[in-house]
């Protein structure tokens, strides 16, 4: 740094025009994308639709001795996201089945919000039929979704020349047909049972609700990113600042020096 300040004494003038320079150009681009936005916000509006039970078929089967209870429940098919079933009162040795022709993603992690790393994108499984075993009589959840593709629920992001191109693309997001609609729950418990386990089946439909342009207060996310710019360059130009000083300041010690000695010379030579 010493030798290249030598060499060129407008080094630290450069540095400094640059570093402005940069500054002015990079807080400039921020906002100018902060106050002209092509990005807008959707919103959904959630149906949560808690299904009447009626009373479920039920069938023995004498050679496997089981007995199997089976309820047919039609569902909105409309922009269908989400299916919740939970049975409770079962016996031990029980298996719950969700069952949909049209196939739904699910896993026993879903819906489990203590489990950050978990992505349905990634780990559920599309299947018509879903399973989950009771070995002790414990109670049992199924959660399913039509889709992992968040999307199409709870609100989201286009990206649109102008809101007409961004609502129709909103809507061509949320706008879906679930078919066949019908969903069919059937529990198979050991032995000849008369008395039929408890079943909640809970479904959630979405619509496109409204759609607004992307925005946020200009002035602090200017002053912010500005700020951001001064402390990246100033993370450089501090150290670079540092070795200048201190090799000014030992160029003047040795300056002193010299003419120190200089001096002595002199006077031995009177």
């Amino acid at each position: 740094m010493k030798k290249a300040l030598a060499q060129n004494p407008n080094l630290l003038r450069t540095l400094m025009g640059l570093s402005v320079t940069l500054i002015l150009l990079l807080s400039y681009a921020v906002y100018g994308a902060t106050v002209s936005p092509s990005y807008y916000l959707y919103t959904t509006e959630t149906e949560e639709t808690i299904h009447v039970m009626s009373e479920p078929t039920r069938m023995y089967q004498e050679s496997t001795n089981t007995t199997t209870w089976a309820w047919d429940v039609p569902a909105n098919s409309s922009n269908l996201t989400w299916v919740h079933l939970s049975t409770t009162e079962l016996s031990a040795e029980s298996n719950v089945r969700l069952i949909n022709a049209a196939g739904l993603y699910s896993h026993r992690l879903l819906g489990v919000e203590s489990d950050q790393a978990f992505s349905c994108a990634e780990q559920c499984q599309k299947n018509t039929t879903h399973q989950v075993a009771s070995k002790n009589g414990e109670d049992v959840a199924i959660n399913a979704l039509t889709s992992y593709d968040p999307a199409r629920r709870n609100n989201g992001t286009v990206y649109g020349a102008d809101i007409a191109e961004a609502t129709s693309k909103a809507r061509a997001l949320v706008e879906y047909d679930h078919l066949p609609s019908t969903l069919r729950i059937e529990i198979i418990e050991v032995g000849n049972r008369e008395t039929s386990p408890s079943v909640s089946l809970v479904t959630v439909n979405e619509e496109f609700d409204s759609i607004a342009v992307f925005s946020v207060d200009a002035g602090t996310e200017f002053l912010w990113a500005l700020a951001a710019v001064i402390g990246c360059f100033s993370m450089v130009l501090i150290p670079s600042f540092t070795v200048y000083f201190a090799a000014k300041a030992k160029e003047k010690k040795d300056q002193v020096k010299l003419e120190n000695a200089e001096q002595k010379v002199s006077e031995s030579l009177e």
